[in-house]
């Protein structure tokens, strides 16, 4: 690539070659014209000089008189410091200044004396073999009767005048640099004067492209430059508006899509990621910045979501549905696509909205499995009173073994649903105070409230020939609501004699670190397959739901447990294998008495 050059090196060269050029033509003229004026001046002297001594010269020709025209040539010449020649219509020399005539060769050849024989005047400059040095010649014609009977020469040396003429012309050539010295320095000042405001205004440009569009250029003297930078600073001012109006408006953007729990990407026609927000990289556990300009197969692998951008990509229209993303865990993602559009309305991408509805999901699976659970356990035994009811009617009354037989059947499942109805409006209460005014937390021992839930349970452990085992220190205390941490206790404790083995042992050991007091309820029952344990806490959730009925459990115990737990602050963790008994564990926060 050509290197450039600076407008001042572009400027001064021309100007200082048009101002040399010029000046040489001056001086060439001015020494030609110098030279043709002396020329001229020195030939009109020799004419002059020649028509002085016409007259005297005439007199001695016509009869002539060769001694008297010598004499007077060399008079005159000595006089006027010029050579003064007579020559007649012959060419042979009469007189002369500075030589014989007698030894002189014949004129009548010489290019002055034919044109002076002509009648004219005749000029010529030329070499002299005579006097070996450059002579001009004047010869006029002298006439009689209209008739040339001589000619009159004068001649002076032009050696002198080149001699002047060189001598000038080194003035001139002084004169020359010393004129151009200054052009130069003029032209210098010029160009500078010229290029310096566009100088400015490249540098000023360059700060507006560095982003200081705060600089403003100084104003110069021309109009035509000031009006330039006043043009480019009201640009740089609408510029700098106009950036700070779109960096202010991509923030208050950035700031609302940061702030959406819902991602946000958007995908140009090409499949690739244009724009995404903070909620949607956390999506795909990420940073923004990784995924921007990457295919959006690349970024996101699922086969579902991939689908579903090429189908809006094709027809330009808008889709709704769901997709399963598997990564450190299952999640389920709400997808909702829109077309983007740019200024012209020009279709451009997509832009997709996602939304994790992984817990809503779950939450109406469960609060589907719950309305078929609530439905199932109620219609069970209302389905089996309703049977024995009109098997009794149809004649059962009049057998009384059997009419007896089956109301104790239709007791028993009376009471099963007066539990599960109890059950539930426990836990509805339970929730209520928690949401509404909360529970009132006091001081109270731990090992009270076990010891009464054991009392409470013994009747059951006995028939199963079952051990509670206790181990708890006297003091260990806490803030709890004494009434509903002993139901809990007693739903835990219940649970691991229901599900141990005759003869078998349930250990209940309470300890204490800085944070919490751990409750244990351990049995060596038939313990809790892996995949059921996230589960457990669900209502109506059963491991075995046969064995759970005929044990007599309404499915609700452990989501008491566990909502009164969280009304104190606590929470409830479970470990169990098969065939290994299971170990509820109650964790409640530890106040310390300082607190209390």
């Amino acid at each position: 690539m050509k290197k450039k050059k600076r407008l001042l090196w572009q400027l001064y060269p021309s100007y200082l070659l048009i101002t040399l050029i010029s000046l040489l033509a001056v001086s060439l003229l001015a020494s030609s014209a110098f030279r043709q004026f002396f020329l001229e001046r020195t030939a009109a002297d020799l004419k002059s000089r020649a028509h002085l001594l016409e007259k005297q010269i005439e007199s001695f020709i016509s009869p002539l008189d060769e001694m008297s025209v010598d004499s007077i040539c060399k008079a005159a010449g000595e006089q006027s410091f010029s050579r003064i020649t007579v020559i007649l219509s012959s060419g042979k020399v009469v007189g002369d200044s500075e030589k014989a005539p007698e030894s002189m060769d014949n004129h009548a050849n010489r290019f002055e004396v034919a044109e002076a024989l002509l009648g004219n005047v005749g000029i010529s400059n030329r070499y002299s073999s005579t006097l070996r040095q450059d002579m001009m010649y004047i010869a006029i014609p002298l006439e009689k009767n209209n008739e040339v009977i001589a000619v009159l020469r004068t001649s002076i040396p032009v050696t002198a005048i080149y001699d002047e003429l060189h001598s000038m012309q080194i003035q001139i050539g002084f004169g020359y640099l010393l004129i151009a010295i200054f052009a130069a320095g003029i032209s210098l000042f010029i160009s500078k004067r010229i290029s310096r405001p566009i100088e400015e205004m490249k540098k000023g440009a360059e700060q507006f492209a560095c982003g200081d569009l705060a600089y403003r250029m100084p104003s110069p003297d021309t109009e035509e430059m000031s009006g330039l930078a006043e043009a480019m600073n009201q640009m740089a001012t609408l510029l700098d508006n106009r950036i700070k109006t779109a960096i202010k408006q991509r923030n208050e953007l950035e700031a609302v899509l940061s702030s959406m729990e819902e991602g946000v990407i958007a995908i140009d026609r090409d499949e690739k990621i244009i724009s995404i927000n903070q909620a949607a990289a956390r999506m795909f556990k990420s940073n923004p910045s990784d995924l921007e300009q990457r295919s959006i197969q690349e970024v996101i692998r699922n086969p579902e979501l991939h689908k579903i951008v090429k189908s809006v990509l094709g027809r330009d229209d808008h889709t709704e549905g769901d997709i399963v993303l598997y990564q450190d865990e299952e999640s389920i993602l709400n997808i909702q696509t829109t077309s983007l559009r740019g200024e012209g309305a020009d279709f451009i991408g997509i832009l997709i909205v996602l939304n994790d509805v992984t817990r809503l999901r779950r939450l109406e699976n469960m609060r589907k499995e719950f309305v078929s659970n609530v439905s199932h356990e109620i219609k069970t035994p209302l389905t089996a009173i309703k049977g024995f009811v009109e098997t009794l009617r149809h004649g059962a009354m009049d057998n009384p073994d059997e009419a007896k037989r089956f109301l104790n059947i239709i007791e028993k499942h009376v009471n099963r649903l007066v539990s599960i109805i109890e059950d539930l409006m426990q836990l509805s209460v339970i929730e209520q105070r928690d949401k509404s005014e909360g529970i009132k937390l006091e001081k109270g021992h731990i090992r009270s409230v076990i010891k009464t839930a054991i009392q409470v349970c013994q009747a059951k452990a006995e028939s199963k020939k079952i051990k509670v085992n206790l181990i708890c220190h006297e003091d260990i205390s806490t803030k709890i609501d004494t009434q509903l941490l002993e139901q809990a206790a007693v739903n835990l404790l219940d649970n691991a004699i229901k599900y141990s083995e005759e003869g078998g042992l349930v250990q209940i050991e309470v300890i204490t670190t800085d944070t919490e007091v751990c409750i244990s309820f351990k049995d060596h029952g038939i313990g809790i397959p892996p995949k059921h344990l996230s589960r457990l806490f669900e209502r109506f959730y059963r491991v075995d739901k046969a064995r759970s009925r005929k044990l007599g459990g309404t499915g609700l115990g452990l989501a008491i447990v566990k909502h009164i737990i969280q009304t104190h602050g606590g929470y409830v963790t479970v470990e169990s294998n098969p065939g290994e008994g299971s170990n509820f564990v109650i964790h409640l926060p530890n106040f310390r008495l300082s607190n209390f």
